[in-house]
C-alpha cells in the first residue's frame, strides 16, 4: 500500500508466565496518509496516527465518522468488502502491514481484534476457544493447559472460569465471554490488541473488569480502543484521537489528537472542546 495508490480488494479466504513462553513486546502502529472507499464513497481522509507501544491509544468522535473502519483497516478487514479501496499506510514497528509478500494471517497474528458483541465459539469449550487462533493457524504450543491458564488470567477471567474449562464458551455471561475472546485474542502472542467498543453491551460491573484488564495489559500489548463513552476513553487511555466529519456525506478525518489529559483538559480544537464536553455529537 503506498501514499498515492488507491488499492481495490476482493474477498480473502495473576500467576507467573511459564518460563517458556516467549515475552511480550509493545510495539508501535503507524498510520500515515490513511484514506478509505466503500466504492465512489470516501469514508475516510487522510489519517495519520501513531499509536505508542505499551499504551491505550482511543478513537473517540460521533457515529458514521469512520473509527471503526479504521480500526477495520488496522487488521486488514477493510480488504474483506469487495468494492473497498484504500491509500496511505500503515506501519508495525516500521513494516508495513499492506506490503508485498507479507500474508493477511501473518499479520492478524500480530494484530489481533476484539468486537463489540462477544462472539467465543459457542461450541467450543471454554479452553478450546482460548487455543482456537492457535489450530486455525497451525502454531503448535508445548503446554497448551498453562498457556490456556496464562491467557486467562491475564484477561482477569481465570478465578471464573478454572473449574468450568470444558463448559461451552457460550454458557458464561456476557462479560465473561468478552474477557474469554480478550484470551483467546492474547494466545497468539499478539504485539497490537484492537478493541471495537469492547464495553457496549456490557454491565457497569462487567464493563469495570475490562477496563481494568485493558489497564493490566497495556504494558505489554498496545491497545487502540473504540468507545463513545468519554468516561471510559478517559479512564483507560494515554492517548485520544477526536474523528469528526464536516457535513453528512463527507469523509471522516482527525480532528485533533494527543494524550488524554490534553485533549479533555486543554483541547486546541473548540470542536474537541465541544465535543468531549457533550456540545454534540
Amino acid at each position: 500500500m503506498t501514499t498515492t495508490e488507491q488499492h481495490h480488494f476482493g474477498p480473502v479466504a495473576g500467576e507467573p508466565r511459564p518460563e517458556s513462553a516467549p515475552a511480550y513486546t509493545a510495539s508501535t502502529l503507524e498510520a500515515t496518509g490513511v484514506s478509505a472507499w466503500f466504492g465512489s464513497n470516501k469514508v475516510l481522509e487522510r489519517i495519520s496516527l501513531t499509536m505508542e507501544g505499551g499504551k491505550v491509544t482511543a478513537l473517540i468522535g460521533p457515529s458514521g465518522c469512520g473509527k471503526s473502519t479504521f480500526l477495520r483497516i488496522l487488521n486488514r478487514m477493510h480488504e474483506l468488502v469487495p468494492i473497498a479501496a484504500l491509500a496511505g499506510s500503515v506501519k508495525l514497528d516500521g513494516v508495513d502491514i499492506y506490503g508485498p509478500g507479507l500474508r493477511v494471517t501473518e499479520t492478524r497474528l500480530k494484530i489481533g481484534m476484539v468486537f463489540q458483541r462477544p462472539n467465543p465459539f459457542p461450541s467450543m469449550t471454554i479452553a478450546q476457544n482460548v487455543l482456537a487462533g492457535l489450530r486455525l493457524s497451525g502454531t503448535k504450543v508445548a503446554n497448551p493447559d498453562a498457556l490456556v491458564q496464562e491467557c486467562l488470567e491475564r484477561a482477569g477471567l481465570w478465578r471464573e472460569a478454572k473449574d468450568r474449562l470444558n463448559e461451552p464458551g457460550a454458557a458464561i455471561s456476557g462479560g465473561q465471554q468478552q474477557r474469554l475472546c480478550i484470551a483467546r485474542a492474547l494466545a497468539v502472542r499478539p504485539k497490537v490488541l484492537l478493541m471495537d467498543e469492547p464495553c457496549s453491551a456490557l454491565d457497569p460491573i462487567s464493563t469495570s473488569v475490562i477496563e481494568e484488564t485493558i489497564r493490566e495489559l497495556c504494558h505489554e500489548v498496545t491497545i487502540v480502543i473504540v468507545t463513545h463513552n468519554m468516561q471510559q476513553a478517559q479512564r483507560v487511555s494515554d492517548n485520544c484521537a477526536l474523528f469528526l466529519v464536516d457535513s453528512e456525506g463527507a469523509p471522516g478525518h482527525i480532528v485533533e489528537a494527543g494524550p488524554t489529559e490534553q485533549v479533555f483538559s486543554h483541547p486546541l480544537d473548540p470542536r474537541t472542546e465541544d465535543y468531549v464536553n457533550g456540545r454534540f455529537g
